[in-house]
């Protein structure tokens, strides 16, 4: 079994990535999401979740994100929790079953700011992108599925996602095995990416990790 981290700032071109990633591997790669494992804020005000800070690792539940990629390391289904960005929440009554599988990405812009994550990984890969081709990206996601606004997005964008961005996801890059520029354009990246994953799961010495 293989666990690939892949990390990178907000609307660098992960999902990118790891649709390209899917469409080659198939049934063989499962997706772990950062963004499943938010902390429950549903208690929180509507004008405290306005100015919630997503973007630091303390926003994270990494206990439990760690102990599910033990788990499923060790070959055992995980019920991996349901969050919702509308109502700041994790689901009480609903999860998302997952198998264990010879790939595992685990996805997500702070993924590599837990040491006890980064273990636990066999390729750590992190998605580069210009700042305003990421901002564009932000901009179209939170409008599109997220409901907000032009200004929202903005304000966010300034008061909270570049300057974590800049404190803690642009230093984690240190750390990737493989860097992609150009996010998820760059086909001559991810086909050495491709090339990598194929030649460790030709090493059945990994598959038995």
């Amino acid at each position: 079994m293989l666990i690939i981290g892949i990390a990178g700032g907000s609307g660098s071109g992960k999902s990118t990535v790891v649709r390209r990633l899917q469409k080659v591997f198939k049934d063989r790669i499962v997706v772990i999401p950062q963004d499943s494992y938010y902390k429950d804020c549903s208690y929180l005000s509507e004008e405290e979740k306005k100015v919630y800070n997503f973007d630091h690792p303390n926003a994270i539940d990494f206990d439990l994100l760690c102990a599910q990629v033990d788990q499923i390391k060790k070959g055992e289904a995980i019920e991996q929790p349901v969050y919702s960005y509308i109502t700041c929440g994790r689901s009480k009554d609903e999860t998302v079953h997952v198998e264990p599988a010879d790939i595992i990405i685990v996805e997500g812009i702070l993924i590599f700011t837990c040491p006890k994550l980064m273990r636990q990984m066999d390729i750590k890969v992190y998605v580069d992108a210009d700042d305003d081709d990421r901002l564009s990206r932000i901009m179209a996601r939170d409008i599109e599925e997220r409901g907000k606004d032009v200004a929202a997005v903005i304000k966010r964008y300034n008061d909270l996602v570049k300057p974590m961005h800049l404190q803690f996801i642009a230093p984690s890059k240190r750390y990737a095995d493989i860097i992609i520029p150009q996010g998820g354009h760059n086909h001559v990246a991810i086909n050495i990416l491709l090339a990598t994953i194929e030649k460790a799961l030709n090493d059945k010495t990994w598959l038995k990790k």
